[in-house]
């Protein structure tokens, strides 16, 4: 379960680090013709948020945060997918935000779920 564990967290932090840099750019004007990229890269980090609830629950993590991760990672695409009807005109930079936010919490729940999982790993005895 360790190794799983750390391909999705390294699998998270990457696509997370690009949803950021696309987001930065999308903000600024610039690289619309990607936002598809970035709508699958964001149900990939979603994925792999369950991917993280699944391996934490077999761990006996607390349920309520494998639960949450769960809830959190249905309302990331629906953020995503209808932030553009949300708060139209000037005001619209707030769901820009809270988008961010919400996209950055779920790569805090899934490290926050790799790190109990681990730390719940015996490590091997050493001869």
């Amino acid at each position: 379960m360790k190794t799983a564990t750390t391909i999705v967290r390294i699998l998270m932090r990457l696509t997370g680090l690009v949803l950021v840099v696309l987001g930065v750019l999308f903000w600024t004007g610039n690289a619309r013709g990607v936002i598809p990229v970035h709508q699958l890269l964001g149900f990939v980090l979603v994925l792999c948020l369950w991917v993280m609830a699944a391996l934490a629950a077999r761990a006996g993590v607390q349920p309520g945060l494998v639960a949450l991760a769960v809830v959190w990672g249905l309302v990331v695409p629906v953020l995503g997918l209808t932030q553009d009807r949300l708060l139209p005109g000037s005001a619209h930079w707030l769901i820009q935000v809270l988008h961010l936010l919400v996209g950055l919490g779920a790569i805090g729940q899934g490290e926050n779920l790799a790190g109990r999982i681990l730390s719940r790993q015996v490590p091997a005895p050493q001869p």
